[in-house]
């Protein structure tokens, strides 16, 4: 399943900039000294290709790629690749920085990375995006490497992209390398589990937010903006346990049941409609920024970065957010929600499902051994839960957000991995 996302608003802040102010409160939190603040802040590599592709029509397309190594402290970078126009070296910053922090928040062995390449993948035919993507691997052979850099599917991508990106580093190696990407088709060396693990994730965390805000389940109300990958399997799942998801959308416009969304129908709806919702009669149509102020239970902003901004965080009445995408709450709109006393499970928590499968995914190719689906999902499940247990009580120890709190448990583990290693 691909994902298909609605494009970011006109007001967009500078991702980087976000993530950077709550590290520098996260960082006065631990009384993180000079020395290991610098070298957290800034990314060990950045990358810029410039990638030539012939397009179907003859024509010769020069399209400009990014790879960007935050931090390789704690093991083997690892990172999705985004194709969108939106895409930016800041953007591709700041995830790759989102990146070390959430794999260090879910205690796995990897540093951050992100990469991504400025295209519009809806308007190219497959044998271009697969010569856009070989040409891309081929500028990236120093980069990569299953104990260096480790890709994965993100926005615009999928088990496609990965089976290609793996098959032109192979063949420049002279042998199958399976590890050299996660996310890859179930024959390829991929792991059950991961199309929907991100989503799985997201629930987990729900649930565990539940928990600690005594709401029942069976009583709870859901809005899930974005209904790619994330955020379908998020509501697929939540629905399952007896939560009742009343708004759903995607680029096509928001719908609205207050009795309840079939979200088995809506998935079904979108496959069989070009992977939209467009004509989807199982909801009332409302405006997009209106799910986002709905009164719930639950708000699950799945799609892209800042989508609740100071322009409409003072509206947003949900109980509690659980972010589904990479930085869906922008940092100036955090006081504001705070201030409301809403409980926001942070990205690098709530999101970190897929991160935590597609280590699974490289340990079983390293291994020769695959996992059945049950193992996968009960090892991700234990660690969703224990690490939004660490974060929460981080949270009461230090009297800040769950935000701030992810921050500092991460920041924490970079930063006295770091000192163990003895700096540079």
């Amino acid at each position: 399943m691909s994902y298909v996302e609605p494009a970011p608003i006109k007001d967009h802040e500078n991702p980087f900039e976000s993530m950077m102010s709550r590290f520098h409160i996260a960082s006065q939190a631990l009384g993180l000294n000079d020395e290991v603040y610098n070298v957290l802040k800034n990314p060990v590599k950045q990358v810029i290709v410039s990638l030539p592709v012939t397009m179907d029509d003859g024509s010769i397309r020069v399209f400009e790629g990014y790879r960007v190594i935050h931090s390789n402290i704690l093991g083997p970078s690892k990172g999705g690749i985004r194709y969108d126009m939106g895409v930016n070296i800041d953007e591709v910053k700041a995830l790759a920085a989102w990146m070390t922090w959430k794999c260090a928040v879910v205690d796995i062995p990897y540093g951050g990375a992100k990469g991504g390449i400025r295209c519009n993948p809806r308007q190219m035919s497959s044998g271009e995006i697969e010569r856009l993507t070989r040409s891309y691997t081929q500028e990236m052979f120093s980069i990569f490497g299953p104990d260096r850099d480790i890709p994965a599917p993100d926005m615009g991508t999928g088990p496609r992209e990965m089976a290609w990106i793996m098959d032109e580093y192979s063949r420049a190696n002279g042998m199958t390398i399976n590890a050299v990407v996660t996310g890859k088709p179930i024959v390829l060396g991929g792991s059950t589990g991961r199309t929907e693990a991100t989503g799985r994730g997201v629930m987990v965390s729900a649930f565990a937010a539940m928990e600690k805000l005594k709401i029942n389940p069976y009583h709870s109300t859901v809005a899930v903006q974005g209904f790619g990958n994330v955020g379908s399997h998020a509501a697929l799942l939540m629905e399952e346990r007896g939560s009742k998801v009343v708004a759903i959308s995607d680029i096509s416009g928001a719908y609205y049941n207050p009795d309840g969304i079939n979200i088995q129908q809506a998935v079904e709806f979108r496959a069989a409609n070009n992977g939209t919702l467009a004509g989807f009669t199982g909801g009332e149509v409302i405006e997009g920024d209106e799910l986002l102020t709905l009164e719930v239970d639950i708000l699950i902003p799945a799609a892209m970065e800042d989508v609740i901004t100071v322009k409409n965080a003072e509206q947003v009445s949900a109980r509690m957010i659980v972010e589904g995408a990479n930085g869906p709450t922008s940092a100036r709109a955090d006081d504001i929600i705070n201030s409301k006393g809403t409980l926001v499970v942070p990205d690098i928590l709530a999101n970190a499902g897929g991160v935590t499968v597609s280590y699974f995914e490289w340990v079983q190719n390293r291994l020769g051994y695959k996992w059945t689906r049950d193992r996968v999902n009960r090892r991700s499940d234990r660690i969703m839960r224990e690490s939004f247990e660490r974060v929460y009580q981080t949270a009461v120890k230090y009297g800040v957000s769950m935000r701030i709190a992810a921050y500092i448990v991460a920041i924490d583990k970079v930063a006295n991995t770091y000192k163990f290693r003895g700096g540079f």
